[in-house]
């Protein structure tokens, strides 16, 4: 099993800026995805940002300028940074990861972008 530990959300005002963490812990093998995704009161869970099984940083197209995905594999913890935020950012944020066997789910933090 894998579980995902996630902190970082709040209320923040557009143009501001938040700090996501999650870290990994488990039985996880040697290759892995791992990232964020989000969703929206009434719409479909979206990827955010990803590191690719290849460690490929992968980026939704709304975010991209704005939001950074970083990592350290040896705490097996990925990062998001996401600065100027809109409203349009405002969902409930799980961090993935996936793995041969299967994909795991945090429990998700709120990221609220209102003035």
């Amino acid at each position: 099993q894998v579980q995902l530990v996630e902190s970082g959300g709040g209320l923040v005002q557009p143009g501001g800026s938040l700090r996501l963490s999650c870290a990994a812990s488990g039985r996880i093998f040697s290759r892995y995805s791992m990232g964020w995704y989000r969703q929206a009161p009434g719409k479909q869970r979206e990827l955010v940002a990803e590191f690719t099984s290849f460690g490929i940083p992968n980026y939704a197209d709304s975010v991209k300028g704005r939001f950074t995905i970083s990592r350290d594999n040896a705490k097996k913890t990925v990062y998001l940074q996401m600065n100027n935020l809109k409203p349009e950012d405002t969902a409930a944020y799980y961090c993935n990861l996936g793995q041969i066997g299967g994909g795991y789910w945090g429990q998700g933090t709120q990221v609220t972008v209102s003035s």
